[in-house]
Parts: structure tokens; sequence; C-alpha cells
């Protein structure tokens, strides 16, 4: 199937542009060292010979992403799984998860629907910010991504916005895709996970009918992400400390990059995704609500999935013993919540500002962890 052209800036490349993709990418010197770096041993001429055998993008990712994944999985966790009970592995979805790792929350997702009997992965939405380099663009569409444009002016903004919608609708509808989105632009520093319901807004600009009709028309799933530590826990800490401090703080320009490589390399302990079940039928019950008011019940129902969902690890709850004096002392072990405490410590060490706040930068820590407790608290 050719995708229309009107995609064509966004869009994942089709199956018959990727041999010229790959061209382009093996001619590149910052991809052939990233290959270096991660496959020491391995010839370029070989790695370029398994590339070219990849027809498909999905041929692409279970050749190359798939054992990297489980290689990763297996140095930097006790193990990830998924709760796929609720929904229908033969349908066709839009994922909108709470949003954790920039690369991993996705990454994750398509190997564990190829697990859990999915006949394909999703493609994937991401921001336009992460992909200054043209071999990581490059990249990404042939891993099935979709590119989401920001920092444009109004106009241009909603003319992006309505393209973006009306892709993830072609995708579900006519590709038979999934696809997955964020719930919120960028990740959630202090772990309250909130969907915007501007995101909402721009997913029912694409497809046809009412509202409630729109947002039908994609499936959508409302997707828990649980981790049991957040390698990046220390640097969200240290900018919520710039911010405070600095006024107009803007990240530097390589703050992005390195919260990829840590998130990718660092330690995660246990991981769990779980599916709520597919919210059509909950939006059927809107058809007489106001329109204005539809986005807002949506984001809360999709927020009351993921919060319920949420898989509670002894982090979350000694992080939230700490902080409310509440008592879960039965839910962990002593050596746990002394493991904990001593994680903490060494995660505050790693953190290199001229004038650390220990007591902000640990209140920080502990309330990404405590914050899924108290939101799952609330929702079951």
């Amino acid at each position: 199937m050719r995708t229309p052209e009107i995609f064509d800036p966004i869009r994942p490349y089709d199956p018959e542009e990727l041999p010229a993709a790959y061209d382009k990418l093996l001619a590149d010197e910052g991809f052939r060292a990233v290959v270096a770096y991660l496959y020491p041993q391995v010839p370029i001429e070989a790695i370029a010979a398994k590339m070219r055998q990849c027809g498909t993008n999905l041929e692409f990712q279970k050749a190359f992403c798939y054992g990297f994944l489980q290689q990763l999985l297996d140095k930097a966790s006790k193990g990830c799984d998924m709760d796929v009970s609720a929904i229908d592995v033969s349908a066709r979805y839009t994922f909108v998860s709470n949003h954790r790792d920039i690369v991993l929350d996705s990454a994750l997702l398509d190997k564990l629907l190829i697990d859990c009997g999915f006949t394909t992965t999703c493609e994937i939405a991401i921001g336009d910010n992460l992909l200054s380099l043209p071999w990581v663009r490059d990249l990404v569409r042939i891993n099935k991504s979709f590119i989401v444009e920001r920092s444009l002016p109004p106009r241009q903004m909603l003319l992006a916005s309505k393209r973006l919608s009306d892709y993830m609708h072609y995708a579900v509808g006519e590709k038979q895709e999934n696809v997955w989105i964020a719930q919120r632009e960028g990740r959630a520093k202090d772990s309250d996970d909130r969907t915007q319901p501007a995101i909402l807004k721009m997913m029912a600009m694409g497809g046809e009918g009412s509202v409630v009709d729109r947002l039908k028309q994609l499936h959508i799933v409302p997707l828990s992400i649980s981790y049991e530590f957040d390698p990046c826990d220390f640097l969200k800490a240290k900018e919520l400390q710039q911010r405070r401090d600095t006024d107009h703080f803007q990240k530097a320009p390589g703050d992005d990059v390195r919260s990829m490589q840590t998130g990718i390399m660092g330690y995660k302990g246990r991981i769990h995704y779980h599916c709520a079940p597919c919210i059509d039928g909950y939006l059927d019950t809107l058809a007489d609500v106001p329109k204005n008011d539809v986005f807002d019940l949506v984001a809360q129902h999709i927020d009351m999935e993921i919060h319920r969902h949420y898989r509670l690890f002894p982090s979350n709850l000694v992080a939230l013993d700490l902080l409310e004096g509440s008592h879960h002392e039965g839910a962990y072990s002593e050596e746990e919540r002394d493991f904990f405490l001593r994680y903490i410590d060494g995660q505050l060490a790693k953190i290199d500002l001229e004038h650390p706040d220990i007591d902000f930068l640990r209140e920080r820590m502990l309330t990404m962890y405590a914050n899924p407790a108290r939101n799952h608290f609330l929702a079951v």
C-alpha cells in the first residue's frame, strides 16, 4: 500500500523505500560509529547484508531491535512483561501511555506486542526535537516512527496537527497498524501521570463524524507503564532544581541525548506494561455530552485506567511512607526498604550541580516514586 503523498514529511518509510534508506544510513559516519559500538565484533558488511535482507519495517525490527532489547533487559532489568487480557490481539489500537523513558516506552511495547501474539508492532509518535541528526531521523522512520512537528508558528502548527491526526487515523484504519503516543508532551518529571486534553483534541482532528466518533475510530487503549527504578530519576531531579533556581531555564543541547543514553542503559529493576480495556465502550456513554466537555472527561477516564493498573513496587511504597508517614511495611521487607534508601543515595551522588540542594533533590526523587502510589490508591 502506497501511503498518500500528504504524509510524506512525517510518515515511516514504506517498504519500497527501505533499500535506499539502508544505503543512506550505511554511508553515514555517525550511524557506522554507533553500529561499531553496539556490535564491536561484527563487520559493517555483515550488518549491511542483514539490513538488506529486511524487506519490511517489521522484518527490520525483528532482525535488529527485538534481540537488542532482549539483551538489554537481561542486563538492565529483572524482567519485563505485559498484561493484554483486556484487549484482542487480533485487533488494532492506539495505545496512550504514561511516559517514563524517551526511547524505551515505545521500543519495549514493540517487543511485548510480538511476545503477546500480535502479528505487528506499533507505529510510534516521536517529537522532531529528538531528531536533530539526519541519520537518527532516517533510522526511526525505518523503525516505524512518525514525526510530531513542534515549535511551529500557530497557523503551521494547526495544519501540522491536522496532518498528524489524519495520519494516525490512516495508520489504524487503512494500514491496520497499531499506534503509540504518550499521554502528554514530554515526560512527567514528578511521575504524576496526567493526560493532556490537547493530545485528544489533536487526535480528534482526523476521521469523520462527531468528536466521539473520531476518537472511537482510533480504538484508544490506556496503557500503564511501571518501572521499579527510573534510571533518569537523578537527571529529572537535577532539572527540577535548575528550573527552580534559573529564570527562563533551557535544557542544554546534549541533555536529551544524555537522558536517552541513561534511560536505555541504566538499571530498571522490574518492568510491567498493562493494557486497560479499549475505551470505545466508554466513549459510547458520551454521545450526548457537550463537545467541549468530552476531552476533559476522556482524559480523566484514561488517567483513572492508567493509575489503577499501575503496578506498585516496594520503591513506590517506601517513598510514600517516607513522605507521608504512612505504613505499608507489610508490602515490603526491611531489606527492600534499605536497598531503596541506598539506591536514592547513590542516585543523588550522580547529580553534577555546583550547589546541589540535597534536601530538595531527595524530596523530588522520593516524590517521583510516591506519586504513582498516590494516584493508584485514589483510582482503585
